[in-house]
């Protein structure tokens, strides 16, 4: 069944939740499938973005993640432009390509006029030759604008989940947090010129297989350029913590997300899919399997080392005790065994986005 279903050019629902519900045997062919596709596409090379997470203040309180507004225990941290700046010059120096700036949630002109005078200076201090990818949460239309003009090209703005009911469910019920909002915001950052990515959690509670495929459906036709999706990790200190004895296993959440990296790659071949941190957290290697089966995107924190164990969303993020160096030296050790190139120097940017602005 698994090979009929791989063979076609289109996915129905029906056929991605049978490919998210296949056996370990018919795992092997669809994670060769979407290899072949990446191999064809993309090519065999991953790109860099040096992760600058610049502040864990945020006026959200969405149930899963640790830095939200509630949380008290967290140590609040707002790193200065002058160690943003120098985070932007490791980037450089060791010819990353681009960088990502990342932050919790805020929404006021103070924050906006930062982040378009950061771009401003980054753009001048690197000779235009860093790619800037912002992920700063929901923003007016006027604000994404500014920031696309002083010179940031990408935008991550994860929609979570494509279901509204269980959007409601992880997410406290009030203005701040609004499913039809965040769609708008992503609906803007097309609209302004953005490489416009977005990405779900996999494994929250309350979630099916068929929200999952409902997921990539929506990813596939809201036609994004880049995705960031990993597995859900649940927060102590979070309220979604009380489900820990529902969810599924580290494993089979671990395993899901592989799954629908492979599938998204089959269905959106040209798109730039992150390996993010979080495959790391349950596996060692987990981006480097990411990286094998379709992934392309690696995101090495140059988070100035002192922040590093204070922007923690879930439980056991990896590599906050490790310098930007550090991380610098393990890199094309990690991407060799993933049997990938690393592309330096360049924005690596949406090959998608690209044909689709030709």
């Amino acid at each position: 069944m698994i090979q009929k279903i791989l063979s076609q050019e289109n996915f129905t629902k029906e056929d991605i939740v049978q490919l998210l519900n296949c056996s370990k045997e018919e795992q092997i062919l669809l994670f060769e499938k979407s290899a072949k596709v990446k191999e064809k596409y993309i090519g065999n090379y991953v790109y860099l973005r040096g992760l600058i997470e610049f502040s864990n203040i945020c006026i959200k309180n969405c149930f899963y993640c640790g830095i939200r507004k509630d949380n008290s225990k967290v140590s609040r941290y707002n790193i200065s432009d002058e160690e943003i700046l120098e985070a932007t010059k490791f980037a450089y120096e060791n010819n990353y390509g681009s960088i990502v700036l990342q932050s919790g949630e805020l929404q006021n002109d103070t924050f906006s006029d930062r982040i378009e005078k950061l771009i401003t200076k980054i753009k001048s201090i690197s000779d235009n030759k860093l790619g800037i990818t912002l992920s700063c949460g929901e923003q007016s239309e006027e604000t994404y604008s500014r920031w696309f003009n002083a010179g940031a090209h990408r935008y991550l703005l994860r929609i979570e989940t494509s279901n509204i009911d269980l959007y409601k469910k992880i997410h406290p019920n009030d203005d701040t947090h609004n499913w039809n909002k965040r769609l708008d915001c992503l609906i803007s950052l097309k609209k302004i010129g953005y490489q416009t990515g977005t990405g779900i959690m996999i494994g929250l509670p309350f979630q099916t297989i068929e929200n999952l495929a409902d997921d990539l459906i929506f990813m596939r036709d809201f036609d994004i350029d880049m995705c960031g999706m990993g597995p859900f990790i649940e927060h102590i200190e979070t309220p979604l913590y009380q489900y820990k004895n529902n969810l599924y296993t580290l494993e089979k959440r671990l395993n899901l997300t592989f799954r629908m990296i492979a599938i998204l790659r089959i269905i959106m071949k040209d798109i730039n899919i992150a390996a993010t941190t979080a495959l790391q957290a349950i596996d060692d290697i987990g981006r480097e399997k990411a990286i094998r089966i379709g992934a392309n995107i690696l995101m090495p924190n140059i988070t100035p080392n002192e922040f590093r164990d204070k922007y923690i969303l879930y439980e056991n993020k990896p590599c906050t005790n490790e310098s930007s160096s550090d991380c610098k030296n393990c890199i094309d050790v990690r991407m060799k065994i993933a049997g990938n190139t690393i592309e330096y120097g360049k924005w690596g940017d949406s090959l998608h986005f690209q044909k689709q602005s030709e």
